[in-house]
């Protein structure tokens, strides 16, 4: 691609001026000394030597400089830089200084963003590997221990298989979580958007997570009778996952007999916003920034324990972002927690 050379003058017209006052200062002593001054064969001297000196000085620039401005510019339009502008190329140091230097503040930030890429890549993989590595090898432990003899008791063979089966039922879980997750990433699942209700979806919800409550004492409640139906846009089967989550995080960390309570809101004209509050130990602020990371957990033991997969609010924020949705978090530990996420209003 042919580029188009910028030229400046700058260089030459400041020490074509220069010259100029120079040999135009000694001529004016030469003529003083030995004839008369000439006013006019002055000037035409000034102007001949500013003309000539100027020619030649620019073209030396041309020649001689812009050989090595051209070949920094060829150099840095071979790293394809987006930011750095090819189409021109200038002699002008202080312009050609200003582009390098803009130049390499970008690619410091670029560097710095694949910095923190890199170190988020490095602690997916081990994420993966611990979450992968810690069913596998609990389910290899009862199947070794079946295999050494524990089988011929019938009692222990019914226990461990069942052990086993709770392991491979958590990679399982892992997996069809990360599969949905990189689909989301790649942009091949597609969102079945549809009209519906709200608090019919949260009733739904609430009643496939009762018993899961009621282990833990926890109520699971609307902050208000709502008599209506408040209804939406979106995909009905995707947002009960983000209610189901969000709810079933709220009980998981949640205080015995405590209170998890949704509440639904008329946020703009053509807005809700849909609040999952809880009484529970709540989450300190600098865990917040984290929270929707992939297997990222506040409580990396408790949470283990309480079971998932680590990716509950990972794939939370995926929805509502697939949704074109807003999704927002509060916290006040030893306090509670409160997630909200907004919907279109059905018109």
């Amino acid at each position: 691609m042919s580029k188009t050379f910028k030229i400046s003058f700058k260089f030459a017209f400041k020490y074509s001026l220069f010259i100029t006052a120079i040999l135009t200062l000694l001529v004016c002593v030469f003529f003083y000394a030995f004839y008369s001054l000439d006013i006019l064969v002055i000037a035409t001297f000034a102007f001949v030597c500013f003309l000539v000196s100027f020619l030649i000085i620019q073209y030396r620039v041309q020649q001689f400089i812009y050989k090595r401005v051209k070949k920094i510019y060829d150099d840095l339009t071979l790293l394809e830089s987006s930011t750095f502008d090819r189409s021109k190329i200038t002699t002008d140091m202080a312009t050609l200084t200003q582009e390098i230097d803009k130049y390499a503040k970008n690619k410091k930030i670029e560097i710095e963003a694949l910095k923190i890429r890199e170190q988020y890549r490095k602690e997916f993989i081990g994420n993966v590997s611990h979450e992968l590595k810690t069913p596998l090898f609990m389910v290899q432990g009862y199947v070794s221990t079946l295999i050494d003899g524990a089988a011929d008791d019938e009692i222990l063979r019914e226990k461990y298989l069942k052990r086993a089966d709770k392991g491979v039922e958590r990679l399982i879980y892992i997996i069809k979580d990360l599969d949905m997750i990189t689909k989301f990433e790649a942009g091949d699942l597609r969102l079945e958007i549809e009209s519906f209700d709200i608090v019919e979806l949260v009733k739904n919800v609430f009643e496939l997570l009762e018993m899961k409550a009621a282990k833990k004492k926890i109520a699971l409640t609307f902050d208000m009778d709502y008599k209506y139906p408040i209804m939406v846009n979106g995909d009905r089967e995707r947002l009960q996952q983000v209610l189901s989550n969000l709810i079933v995080n709220s009980i998981k960390y949640g205080e015995t007999n405590g209170t998890t309570e949704v509440s639904i809101e008329n946020l703009i004209k053509n807005k809700v916003i849909v609040r999952v509050t809880d009484n529970g130990e709540g989450i300190e602020k600098l865990h917040i920034p984290r929270l929707f990371e992939r297997f990222y957990r506040v409580d990396k033991s408790g949470s283990r324990k309480e079971g998932g997969s680590g990716l509950g609010l990972a794939i939370v924020k995926h929805i509502i972002e697939a949704h074109e949705e807003k999704l927002y978090v509060e916290s006040e530990y030893g306090i509670g927690s409160e997630f909200s996420f907004t919907l279109e209003k059905s018109k």
